[in-house]
């Protein structure tokens, strides 16, 4: 088994396995317990994640979505309302609708619904949905929150912190603001005052432009020819550009990198390459041509591959755009036009119904996922039979 766990479900955090576990170390509580592993499936991922938005949407107009699985919603002009018994009808609907289970925090900050939030899921009590404002044991839940966990501490902030004697989110909202501005910058201030009930971090309803976008893998199987490697590197490379058109971006950069696997007692190498397109663009052949010339300066012969990535960068909005008189425009060209009818074609029909050839066909390196769940949302082909 080759396995490496990331996700993991509340009752294998019970038995204490710790994210990132190879599989093949819990073979004996797999056996023991009937323990299901399943391979990471991103088209699943992110259609069932596109569904719960838009559920969330029809009770707020104010939404941003924070991450895959994570969103705010602004209820400020529902007071009327019990805002816990509303934030319920909200969870009982997201479940019905999608089948996925949510925990809701309320609190009047951000900082705050998510301290709420952890409360909402860590206590049964609750059943799922937490109000945090106005709480007369707000300072005992603050106490009882590790500073690493109140939400823009992280690690290495929270050992700075465990340094200087403060241990939870309450020690931190105490602390002089001067010394928290000094110490954790303004962001850090930012969190302090949210704590104390102070909103500082907006809501963003606009989900900003990325401002590099990376696309690696680790391989099925060792990589050990150009061609292969190369093969991975122009899949990669279409997929960073497809996401770059679909915020409407062009770039100018791009860097290629490769690497061994560092954990096996075999020679290792990694490197790197970077360069610049002569204009801004977002024409997929443009960066392929520049991904294999980089390809070429830093591929070695005589090793085992376990992993490349593209990393895409200098970005900035297709109408931002300095003119070339040297070299003709992606936007407002053919090349936009092309691209634009394989986006629509590709999202009609689905991915890869239009690739490039220098992707390959067979892709005998791409990674393996033995044990992955049916792509019932999105594979006509995957959609579950019922016999009546």
């Amino acid at each position: 088994m080759t396995a490496v766990l990331f996700a993991l479900s509340k009752e294998l955090k019970a038995l204490g396995v710790p994210r990132g576990e190879p599989g093949f170390k819990i073979r004996h509580l797999i056996k023991k317990h009937d323990i299901k592993l399943f391979s990471s499936n991103y088209s699943l991922y992110g259609n069932m994640s596109s569904r719960v938005m838009d559920t969330l949407s029809q009770f707020s107009p104010d939404i941003e979505i924070y991450s895959i699985d994570e969103a705010f919603l602004l209820l400020n002009g529902f007071d009327y309302l019990n805002l816990t018994e509303y934030c319920k009808i909200i969870k009982q609907t997201v479940e019905q609708w999608t089948g996925i289970p949510v925990s809701i925090g309320i609190g009047p900050t951000k900082t705050l619904a998510k301290v709420a939030n952890r409360i909402a899921k860590k206590y049964k009590k609750f059943n799922g949905v937490f109000d945090i404002t106005d709480h007369p044991k707000i300072d005992k839940i603050l106490e009882i929150t590790e500073v690493e966990d109140v939400w823009g501490v992280g690690r290495q902030y929270g050992k700075m912190l465990r340094r200087n004697g403060i241990y939870n989110a309450l020690q931190l909202s105490m602390q002089p603001d001067g010394w928290i501005r000094k110490s954790m910058t303004v962001v850090g201030l930012k969190t302090a005052k949210e704590l104390r009930g102070i909103s500082c971090i907006d809501l963003e309803t606009d989900i900003p432009a990325k401002k590099q976008i990376v696309c690696s893998r680790s391989f099925g199987k060792p990589v050990d020819t150009f061609d292969e490697m190369f093969e991975s590197v122009s899949d990669y490379c279409t997929r960073a550009v497809a996401k770059l058109r679909r915020q409407h971006s062009v770039a100018s950069m791009i860097t290629v990198f490769i690497g061994t696997n560092r954990f096996k007692d075999e020679p290792q190498y990694s490197n790197s390459a970077t360069a610049r397109l002569l204009s801004p663009s977002a024409y997929t052949p443009d960066f392929l041509v520049t991904a294999h010339r980089l390809l070429k300066t830093i591929y070695k012969d005589g090793y085992n591959y376990k992993r490349a990535g593209v990393m895409i960068a200098d970005i900035m909005e297709e109408k931002s755009a300095p003119l070339n008189i040297f070299n003709t425009e992606y936007v407002g060209g053919n090349k936009k036009d092309l691209m634009d009818c394989i986006d629509t074609i590709n999202t009609r029909w689905g991915r890869d119904n239009i690739s490039f050839a220098s992707s390959g066909i067979k892709k005998s390196w791409s990674m393996r996922r033995e044990l992955l769940s049916p792509r019932f949302t999105t594979n006509w082909d995957e959609l579950p039979v019922a016999i009546a």
